[in-house]
């Protein structure tokens, strides 16, 4: 299939899609095109004095740059973007998803809030079930909800976006068990942009992101040599907004000493610049949102 750069995003995506084999044993992941992607309001430090300063030609080009690495290693699904609504692009916050059960995100921003009933609209018609959630209990999906498969469980950023009161409906619902971590610096608003698990027990974090006792937390439940710590300026590169794919990570930037980590990690860094998406305090891990764990696996995450 040959993809024209001029034609609309949505297209591309949708033929795209549509060429996909039905059944596909790999990762699978959920992205939205950035055709209505831009910074129009201010809702987390990195939007300061960006609006109306993104490049919808650059947006676009990064944007496919990351689908094309992320389509040799997954299977990829689209949900449809909308006018008026530029942060939809970002699909880690269309909810979280377990099997076939998904708790579609209730958003803190009112800006972003009519997202949910089309992202809502979008898993029914995929075929999961939508599981109960308080209207009053802000949750904004995966962008605060990680699977960390090596320790069987889902670290939970609170603080900023999503309640405190989230982490322990999430172990309800799921039944997984859910560890909560308290996010205090407003430059990394969600989870997602400070800590990420990876593949073999790995974790990548930046810990001043923490308060006090969250750190305590995470330096119980993972051995110091499994913790890979950032420094601020690697932090600032959005490092830990990343995917990890099997042996591949995908990240906007990945600084020398970093990279050194994360080959000892037995880990491959792909830099995909996302330059134009960071203008919102986004990346590559905001930018997709991961359909598993499949039924099979989700045995392995029960609380016992």
């Amino acid at each position: 299939m040959t993809l024209r750069l001029n034609a609309p995003l949505a297209d591309v995506a949708e033929r795209a899609s549509a060429a996909a084999p039905a059944a596909d044993s790999r990762a699978r992941i959920l992205m939205c095109a950035p055709d209505h992607f831009a910074v129009d309001y201010v809702i987390n430090p990195w939007m300061e004095d960006q609006i109306g300063r993104t490049q919808r030609t650059q947006a676009r080009a990064q944007w496919e740059n990351l689908r094309l690495h992320l389509a040799r290693e997954a299977a990829l699904a689209y949900v449809p973007s909308a006018p008026g609504l530029p942060d939809m692009v970002f699909t880690a916050n269309a909810g979280l998803v377990i099997g076939e059960t998904v708790v579609v995100t209730r958003f803190h921003a009112k800006e972003r809030r009519p997202e949910e009933d089309l992202f809502r609209a979008w898993f029914e018609r995929a075929g999961f079930s939508t599981a109960a959630w308080p209207d009053k209990v802000a949750f904004e999906g995966a962008g605060d909800a990680l699977f960390d498969r090596a320790r069987g469980l889902i670290w939970c950023g609170h603080g900023w976006r999503s309640s405190e009161e989230a982490p322990p409906l999430i172990e309800r619902i799921f039944e997984t068990r859910a560890v909560g971590l308290r996010l205090v610096d407003p430059r990394f608003y969600h989870l997602d942009t400070c800590l990420c698990p990876l593949p073999g027990g790995w974790l990548l974090y930046y810990p001043q992101a923490f308060d006090e006792r969250s750190r305590d937390v995470i330096a119980t439940l993972v051995p110091a040599e499994f913790r890979i710590e950032l420094d601020e300026r690697e932090a600032a590169s959005f490092a830990c907004n990343a995917i990890a794919i099997g042996d591949r990570i995908f990240l906007n930037a990945c600084p020398p000493r970093l990279e050194r980590r994360l080959r000892e990690a037995g880990l491959s860094p792909v830099v995909t610049p996302l330059s134009e998406f960071v203008r919102a305090g986004g990346a590559a891990k905001c930018l997709t949102l991961e359909l598993p764990p499949t039924r099979a696996d989700l045995s392995s995450l029960r609380l016992k």
